[in-house]
Parts: structure tokens; C-alpha cells; sequence
């Protein structure tokens, strides 16, 4: 169902690899899904198939094209931990933007895709905040998003519907960065806020130690739910 593939880039840069995995029948829209700090792994993967399965396309780019070309981790293995974590520094996520406004294009370019959503999870989970404040998404969902308190100065440019789901217990957005979020964005009329209680970051991995199946399942269900209205 899914296969890698390579699509160009804005300004010329290059060709940014990714997966994507296609319908078998009609295709109802399509969906970005923006990784975590670990590559477009097998839980990515998944992903992806799991939203092909549905009727949607679904475009997993590879985030750190630009250094790490190809990497895949292991969240569970601590030397993969640490690695991804030195990716994340070398990150420059403005670049993130330009390139998934590169996957928006890339999307819109097949026949009969009129709507583009973005899912993302961890570092994913902000660009999902970003693309919402800075591209034309037609709706994005993140998923414990790390650094959206430091950019809540942007959330007046949010035009398109935005979903965040925050787990209490995350030890990288501590409690200070959840309030400033819900002090910001609740009274958005395009964001939805959904807390997790006692959940801690990575709470909807596909697979692995740090997955909460109960958790999981409810984020999954409200985000097919947000997509089903705002793309079709």
C-alpha cells in the first residue's frame, strides 16, 4: 500500500524523500503526517497506512532530509534516543514550513484532491501548530507538541481549524507551558484543546513502550473525527 518516494522541494533545494501510502479505492483527501524526532520508522509507517486504509492519501516526509537523510530510530533504545535528540537541535523549523508547503503542493497536484490535512506528533506536533499559522492547511492535528508555548504569538494568523492533544503528564511540555497553550488558545474559535490526564509524551505511538492503548485510542478516534468533518 505504501511505498518511498521523492518530491521537489520549493526554491530549487531538491527532492525531499518520503512514504506515501495510497487508497485502494477513492481517495477522500489527503493527510501530511509529520514525525517525531525519530525518522519515518515503522510506527510512521503505520501511520500512513492506517490513513490510506480510510480513503485518505497520507505523505509521511522525511523531516531531516536535509542532514540525516533516511534515518529511522528507536525511541526505546537509548543510544537512538540520544541521537534523535542531536537531530532535533540541528532542526531549523521555518525550513520545516517551506517543506511541508512542498508536500501541500505535491498533494494538490493529483487529480480529485481538493483538501490537505497534517498530523503531527512531538516536534511533529508543533509543525502541526506552525503549518495551522503559517500555510493553508485545511485542518492540522498535533499530537504533544513541544516549543507551542514560545510561539503562541502567532495564533492570530490561525485561519484554518487546529486540534491539539496535550497529555498532562508530559515531561517535556511541563505544566506552565500546558496552561500558557489553554491560556492562549481556548478561546480560539478554531482550536480545539484535548488534555490526556496522567498521560506523558509519546502516548500514541503505534507501537512501543511509551504507547497508552486507552490514550491512543481516544486521540485517534477524535482526530479521524476532526478530519471526517473538515476534509471529507
Amino acid at each position: 500500500m505504501g511505498e518511498k518516494i521523492t518530491f521537489a522541494a520549493l526554491d530549487g533545494e531538491g527532492e525531499i524523500p518520503g512514504y506515501l501510502a495510497t487508497p485502494d479505492g477513492p481517495i477522500r483527501a489527503a493527510i501530511i503526517v509529520i514525525p517525531e524526532i525519530f525518522g519515518v520508522n515503522a510506527g510512521i509507517r503505520h501511520k500512513c497506512e492506517g490513513w490510506a486504509a480510510q480513503g485518505y492519501m497520507a505523505l509521511a516526509p522525511d523531516i531531516f532530509w536535509r542532514f540525516a537523510p533516511g534515518v529511522e530510530l528507536d525511541p526505546d533504545v537509548p543510544e537512538q534516543m540520544q541521537e534523535a535528540f542531536g537531530y532535533f537541535q540541528q532542526y531549523d523549523a521555518d525550513k520545516g514550513v517551506k517543506d511541508i508547503e512542498a508536500a501541500i503542493r505535491f498533494l494538490r497536484g493529483y487529480e480529485g484532491i481538493d483538501k490537505v490535512g497534517l498530523v503531527g506528533f512531538c516536534l511533529g506536533g508543533r509543525m502541526a501548530y506552525m503549518a495551522a499559522t503559517r500555510t493553508d492547511i485545511d485542518a492540522s492535528v498535533g499530537y504533544y507538541g513541544v516549543m507551542i508555548d514560545q510561539m503562541l504569538n502567532e495564533s492570530h494568523a490561525i485561519a484554518r481549524p487546529l486540534m491539539l492533544h496535550i497529555p498532562t503528564a508530559d515531561h517535556f511540555v511541563g505544566p506552565d507551558a500546558q496552561k500558557a497553550i489553554h491560556d492562549a488558545l481556548d478561546p480560539h474559535p478554531r482550536v480545539t484543546l484535548h488534555d490526556y490526564e496522567g498521560l506523558d509524551h509519546g502516548f500514541a505511538a503505534e507501537m512501543g513502550n511509551r504507547r497508552d492503548d486507552d490514550g491512543a485510542e481516544l486521540a485517534d478516534r477524535r482526530t479521524r473525527d476532526f478530519f471526517a468533518q473538515h476534509l471529507g
